[in-house]
């Protein structure tokens, strides 16, 4: 695959070019925002189409025009295959039938891959990267157009996952369009705290609401696309939620506690690091003072110590110039991490070797000593 066209430079279609250019692969970029195309080229995605023939074309637009875009490529002849990357794929399918596209050139796509930042500007060659991508080829779909799609996926760093259309849009219902609207439930119920209540507003609440800041105009198209299923998941949660809150108005949690026991099994199902197994991870602690240089020091001191950092987490303290970094690493790399940083001026709590962090020593940390 040596040419690729990118119709639709959005977060998505932009990240896809930017991952492909890395690759070495002429993207050709089109979109009916001019200036979205432009920010795009100046980002290095690629450079405008201008007719070119293309070996793919990856169509970046929401769902609702996925089968118009197709059918006007394909009557240009722009691409030996076609791909799309909307978030729904029952309904752009038959968009695409009722428009009369030639279906053997057409592989529907998904990466679950995504911000809660919209546009070209927050777009990243790495946003891929480890995640499941998934693909639904019909019966009628031609081999060389599943290879060619497939091929994609691989240069973006993902992880091809072959799912009947119908499939895919209950699965994503589960674990990506109900989790959004829940959790923009929770953040509306925010617009009448008061000042004194958002004030001790955690990371939890943060982690919770996160995913609420996504363009609502979107989601509505997303959403409107897929809503059955994500109803039916939906009146789920909002049964477990009207059990849950007639308990606590009795008195009697033992629906609560049930409610939150199947929440950690649920939890813990979801897949690890690049979909892996989930790992108990060693968790090391230091307080970040708000200054320049702080974090790219605590990671130089990492590099030292030879220690991979799986994940990293970041809180800030209400109205003090300081945050806490909360380093995951492997449970066997602890003690040396924390040995480096205490050699670099870091103060660290001991912590034990070989498991995972105690949640009581999750909680302490202290500032690096003074230089």
């Amino acid at each position: 695959m040596a040419k690729v066209l990118v119709a639709g430079t959005g977060l998505i279609g932009t990240s896809a070019a930017l991952a492909l250019r890395e690759k070495d692969v002429a993207v050709y970029l089109s979109d009916i925002d001019a200036d979205a195309v432009r920010l795009a080229r100046e980002l290095g995605a690629g450079q405008e189409w201008t007719g070119q023939d293309v070996d793919l074309a990856v169509i970046a637009v929401p769902p609702h025009l996925v089968g118009e875009v197709l059918a006007d490529l394909q009557k240009q002849r722009a691409a030996r295959a076609y791909t799309d990357v909307a978030s729904v794929k029952v309904d752009p399918i038959a968009d695409a039938q009722r428009f009369g596209c030639d279906m053997t050139s057409y592989v529907p796509g998904h990466p679950l891959a995504g911000r809660e930042r919209s546009g070209p500007a927050a777009a990243r060659a790495d946003l891929f990267l480890g995640r499941p991508w998934a693909l639904c080829p019909g019966p009628e779909t031609d081999d060389r157009a599943v290879r060619l799609a497939q091929e994609l996926v691989s240069m973006c760093g993902a992880k091809a996952v072959t799912v009947g259309a119908g499939e895919h849009d209950s699965a994503v219902a589960l674990v990506s369009h109900a989790p959004h609207v829940a959790a923009s439930a929770v953040a509306a119920s925010l617009a009448s705290g008061d000042d004194v209540a958002l004030g001790l507003a955690g990371q939890g609440l943060r982690d919770t609401t996160r995913i609420a800041a996504g363009d609502p105009l979107l989601w509505q198209r997303i959403l409107a696309g897929n809503a059955l299923p994500v109803a039916e998941v939906l009146e789920r949660i909002a049964a477990d939620l009207a059990v849950a809150a007639s308990a606590l108005r009795s008195g009697d949690l033992d629906d609560v506690t049930d409610l939150l026991r199947r929440g950690v099994d649920g939890h813990d199902r979801i897949p690890g690091k690049h979909g892996g197994p989930v790992r108990d991870y060693g968790v090391v602690q230091v307080v970040l003072q708000d200054r320049p240089g702080e974090l790219a020091r605590l990671f130089n001191a990492a590099g030292l110590a030879n220690v991979n950092i799986e994940d990293v987490r970041l809180e800030h303290s209400t109205g003090l110039p300081v945050g806490v970094a909360e380093m995951s690493v492997r449970p066997q790399d602890t003690d040396r991490l924390a040995d480096v940083l205490r050699f670099h001026g870091w103060h660290v709590p001991p912590v034990p070797s070989g498991n995972p962090v105690d949640p009581a020593v999750r909680r302490r940390a202290v500032s690096p000593q003074p230089s």
